[in-house]
């Protein structure tokens, strides 16, 4: 019988998984490393302008998700990002791309308000900037200890949603003598991750083109993607232009470490070269995220964790989930929650 339960991870599967728990007999308390929550779709704002410089909006291609999102959830503020997504190769110009009609969400607020409006149907407790150091596994439960060796509770079973790669970190330092938990580890680390350098770039001209954003389909481009923020509502006051680019894997790679002053001058060119446009090396204002675990390449081998419920111990996230997409982690995080309570029933 679960009646605590610990959620390691405020990102977008955290947060689905703790709504889905809402109505269930179970004490739900989220533990998030950093001041906000929903992961790698963040926010931030600056200048009057509101930007998503992680996942860019919510894709439209799981009718639960969009039914939750546009039905369940208080929908106030949401925005359907209407231009299209175009396409570039290496050696080509910007051209007439794919999914010209398919719904991406955001909120005028931020993509962050997905998570937010999750968790606000919860009574869960959510507790920000604590990172999750180690697992003790005691007492047929889990006790929590973060990296200041403060104990955080036990808990009769964990969900672990970080990256891949972290959530396998946790496993080897977790205080837990048992086979599985080394092959559950092996399994974990084997998902290959995308790092991503993304910069930010204010103009105070607004750009003249019909799509919102370009992605790079041959991924032979040293620009992966590209997007304009004045596209979404609320996000760029109008006649100004805030452009936000992703930069493929070996670039991002090679040039992880490098000052960014000396990054961002050359993400700025890059752009401008591609957009043809060379008042884009001279934006007014940038802003810039590395990205160590952007996207996973791949999901888990589910059959290799079948048994980590044996031990009270779930997993969720886009690593986890059947595409490696925000709205894959959220209906991963719905699932998982939804075992859960099953299981307390």
């Amino acid at each position: 019988m679960i009646a605590r339960l610990a959620v390691v991870g405020a990102g977008a599967a955290g947060a689905a998984a703790t709504y889905a728990l809402r109505d269930a007999p179970v004490d739900v308390t989220v533990f998030e490393k950093s001041r906000g929550v929903c992961g790698r779709a963040a926010t931030r704002r600056k200048d009057d302008c509101t930007y998503e410089y992680g996942a860019n909006y919510l894709k439209d291609a799981d009718d639960r998700v969009t039914e939750l999102v546009t039905e369940t959830l208080p929908s106030d503020g949401l925005v359907d990002v209407e231009a299209p997504i175009y396409t570039f190769e290496r050696t080509g110009g910007i051209d007439e791309g794919r999914e010209a009609d398919e719904h991406k969400w955001t909120y005028e607020a931020g993509i962050t308000q997905l998570a937010k409006r999750l968790f606000a149907e919860t009574d869960a407790t959510v507790h920000n900037g604590v990172r999750v150091e180690t697992l003790d596994r005691a007492d047929d439960g889990w006790r929590i200890v973060d990296d200041e060796e403060t104990d955080r509770g036990r808990y009769d079973a964990v969900i672990l949603t970080p990256p891949a790669p972290q959530t396998a970190d946790l496993l080897g330092q977790a205080r837990w003598d048992h086979d599985d938990c080394r092959d559950f580890r092996q399994a974990i680390a084997s998902v290959p991750y995308r790092t991503v350098v993304t910069g930010v770039f204010h103009y105070p001209f607004e750009l003249d083109v019909p799509w919102y954003g370009a992605v790079n389909t041959d991924k032979d481009h040293d620009v992966g993607w590209v997007a304009r923020e004045e596209c979404k509502d609320g996000h760029v006051p109008d006649g100004e232009s805030l452009l936000v680019v992703q930069m493929n894997e070996p670039w991002s790679v090679a040039n992880y470490d490098e000052r960014p002053d000396q990054m961002l001058s050359a993400i700025a060119d890059r752009t401008a070269h591609l957009l043809d446009d060379d008042r884009l090396t001279d934006p007014d204002w940038t802003d810039y995220q590395h990205w160590r675990y952007a996207q996973p390449e791949a999901t888990v081998d589910h059959e290799a964790l079948r048994g980590a419920t044996d031990h009270d111990l779930y997993f969720a996230g886009d690593w986890v989930a059947d595409e490696p997409r925000l709205h894959a982690a959220v209906r991963n995080g719905l699932e998982t929650g939804e075992a859960i309570a099953e299981d307390t029933a």
